[in-house]
Formats: structure tokens, sequence, C-alpha cells
């Protein structure tokens, strides 16, 4: 609990000073001590929640599965040669049991369970340690529908195989819903943290939308970009996709009011250009913390000289993007699937008049996270698969989508994309650090507008 107090302290101080961020010991001492607590709290739960009392995950270093990867201990940066965990359900009393079939004890994490002596042979270890304990069901990572859960290769799959006696090969089945449990769970030791976390993102969007960065007529797109990864690395942090910074502008010339095709595309990066007065800037950018993610969206408008707030019509527009991520945050109910959760939201932003795609998703240890997909932006029918799985409790999301407005006086629309990470805690949603209601001016007072 002392390292929870720190970082709450750390965060609040981060408003003044974004520049406060643990030292990496310090870090490893509150991954180790989440990990412990999710394998001895949730892990149990999602085990009998999913019927199966044995999982075993396979990996090789430099190829490791997704969900080993964030079993790991603070100081093991990759699996060791091979490394084999097994998780046992031994029940209520006795709670699940943690071996690693492999030449070390992982951390204080996992007991090795390889004696090399008595058995050279690895797999060998492994069959003993099945036939023993009698598993009815031995979950295998395998899925056609998350990459997240899939990370069992051919190879360990065909060598596992070829081991595994006939009788506990019938029991194999697939650890999907497993492995997704276990990836998309917040908990409360991790909830603690993932504000200040989400702010120290926010905080670091705003100082580069601001004029601390962007001189007007002699910044480019591109320099803002660059200047954000500088910024993640002077910082400490790490951050799991290259930045995007674009902008809508009036005076383009390339496109009337009801020609989509001038707008920004998803499936290529904007071209690199000079920002001027008068730009609507775009921003989509995350950090990587802790070995938690953020994935954010915001906007800030150039002044023009004599220009004291953003035009009306551009600030309206901006309202009808807040009003988008409302409709879809109303939906969520646990239970219902990403599918559901996105026809829905259309259907009422359709009646309401706004033009909107969605294209959200999970957050957390991964930034496009394991668990239901909420549209893609060329999908806005529904996605088979990841979109048909249903929304759980604490789990968090990014909220990611887009209104298509027109601006009369530009002659044009534009696109306000907008995207914030929330929770639901299985009753109601929330933004984990606020969202952006109002457009940052350049040049501002910096503060975040909640």
């Amino acid at each position: 609990m002392r390292l929870i107090a720190l970082l709450f302290f750390a965060a609040q101080f981060a408003v003044a000073q974004p520049t406060t961020i643990l030292a990496e010991r310090a870090r490893a001492q509150f991954v180790d001590e989440v990990l412990e607590d999710r394998f001895t709290n949730l892990l149990p739960q999602l085990m009998r929640r999913e019927g199966i009392d044995m999982w075993v995950i396979i990996s090789r270093e430099y190829n490791e599965d997704p969900v080993l990867k964030t079993m790991l201990p603070s100081t093991w940066l990759s699996a060791r040669r091979r490394t084999i965990m097994v998780f046992f359900d031994r029940g209520s009393t006795e709670g699940v049991e943690r071996l690693a079939i492999a030449r070390y004890d992982v951390g204080n994490l996992l007991k090795g369970a390889w004696d090399i002596d008595v058995r050279p042979n690895q797999w060998d270890a492994l069959m003993t340690i099945i036939q023993d304990r009698k598993p009815k069901k031995i979950g295998l990572n395998r899925s056609a529908n998350y990459a997240h859960a899939d990370g069992l290769t051919a190879t360990e799959q065909a060598e596992f195989l070829q081991k595994l006696p006939q009788d506990y090969q019938k029991r194999i089945v697939s650890a999907e819903k497993l492995a997704v449990g276990w990836l998309e769970s917040r908990t409360e030791k991790e909830m603690a943290v993932y504000p200040m976390i989400c702010r120290l993102s926010h905080q670091i969007i705003q100082e580069g939308l601001s004029e601390a960065v962007i001189q007007p007529g002699i910044t480019t797109t591109d320099d803002v970009v660059w200047w954000f990864r500088q910024r993640i690395t002077d910082l400490g942090l790490d951050t799991w996709f290259h930045p995007t910074v674009d902008v809508q502008r009036a005076d383009r010339g390339d496109g009337p009011a009801n020609d989509f095709n001038h707008l920004r595309t998803f499936s290529k990066r904007p071209d690199k250009e000079i920002i001027q007065p008068g730009d609507l800037l775009h921003v989509d950018f995350g950090i990587t913390y802790l070995r938690l993610n953020t994935d954010q969206q915001q906007h800030a408008y150039v002044l023009r000289p004599g220009e004291a707030t953003v035009p009306e019509s551009i600030r309206k527009a901006f309202l009808q993007g807040n009003r988008l991520q409302d409709i879809l945050t109303e939906q969520f109910v646990a239970g219902k699937s990403g599918n559901q959760l996105l026809s829905a939201a259309l259907v009422q932003a359709e009646k309401e008049g706004i033009r909107g795609t969605i294209y959200s998703h999970p957050i957390g240890v991964h930034g496009h996270a394991a668990g239901p997909t909420i549209g893609l932006w060329d999908q806005q029918k529904g996605v088979p698969g990841p979109g048909d799985y249903p929304l759980k409790a604490n789990t968090a999301y990014s909220i990611e989508l887009n209104a298509a407005v027109e601006i009369h006086e530009w002659k044009k629309l534009v696109r306000i994309m907008l995207e914030e990470d929330g929770f639901f805690d299985g009753q109601a949603f929330r933004y984990i650090d606020g969202r952006q209601t109002e457009i940052y001016t350049i040049p501002r007072t910096l503060g975040y507008v909640k």
C-alpha cells in the first residue's frame, strides 16, 4: 500500500509538474505488487468462471505469448529459453497453484517445478505435472478472434501434443475467454493509478498543442509528431504507436460540403503540413506506463490575428462529437455485445442528425486490447467475432469515434475526431481522467479543460 500512496501523491503533484514519474525501481515494485494481486485474487475467479481447472501457457524466448508477457515479473523482460507456466485450480480452499516448468522460479510469482536431474526432458516434466493433477479441462491459448489469445505457436503445440497422453488430449479446450478475461480485467490496484497515467498523457497533449511547441507559419505537423515522441522519451515513458498530428482548414479547396473524399482517411498517415492560423489541429497520442496504456485524440484551434476564441461553428461541431460519445456510453450495459452497442449508438445518432462513425476498443495492458470491439472505421455494420464478445464489469475502453459536421463558412465537412479512455464498473461508465469538452486554443494559458 505504500507504493499506492506514493503514486497518489505523484498523481496530485503531476498536475503542476508532469515530469513526476516513478524511478525504475519503484515502478518494478508496483508492477510486481499488482501482478501478485492479479494472480491471487483475479485468476481464480476467471478460471472458475470459464470452467478451466488447468491453464498451460508455453513460450520461447523472443516469441512470447502475449498473455505470458503480461505475467512476467518486472525483472523478466522476456521468456527464458522455453518457459512453461501451469496454473491449476485446487479449489476455493487451496486456491490456484502456480508452477513454472522452467530451469528457474519466475521471480517470486511462480515456483520452478522442473528438476533436470530427475527428468532431463522439459516436456516429460510437464507431463508429470499434468498426470499427477488429473485436470478435467486443459486450456491452451488458441483463438481465431484474438491475436492476444492465440499465442501458442504451431511448433510448441505439435511438441506438446506429441507428448501428451491420448486421454488428456480429449480434455484440451481453447482458453480464449480465459485469456481475454485476464487481459481485459482491471483490478482495484490498477484503477488506483490509471487516472494518473491518463492525466500524464493529457498533460503531454496539452503541452504539444500549445504555443510552447507550435509557431504558426513555421512549425509543421511532423515537427509536432516528433516533439511528442521526444517528450515521451525525455520523461522516461514509452508509447505503443507513433503519434499522428493533422489539420483541417477552410482554404484547402479540396471538396464540397457533401464530399467525404477530402476528409482524413484511416488507411494512410496524413501528409506533413505547415500549421497556419485558422487551422483545426487534431492529435492521436498515447503512452505506456506501469504496463498500462492510454489512447487519446483531442483538438486545438490556431487563432487568427484578432481572434480570441474558437469560431462558434467549430465549437458547435465539437459539441456534436461530445454528444456522440454520450450516445455510445449511454448504451453500456453488462452483457451487451460490442456489435449491439455499435448498432444502438448509430441508430440513436441518426435520430439526432449526427453523422457518426464509431470504432471504439478495449484498452489496458495493450493499446488495442482484448475484449468487445465496438465497430471498426471501415466496418460500421458490426465486426464478426470480437464484436460479438460481451461487455463485462471492470473493463476499460478507448471511446474512439468521429462526427462529420458541415462548417458553412468553410463550405465543407470537418470530422471531430475524439478518443478518451474510460472505465466500466458493471453498472456505469466513467472517463478515467475526464474528457475534452472545449477545443484548446493556440496561443492559450495552459490548463486542462474537463
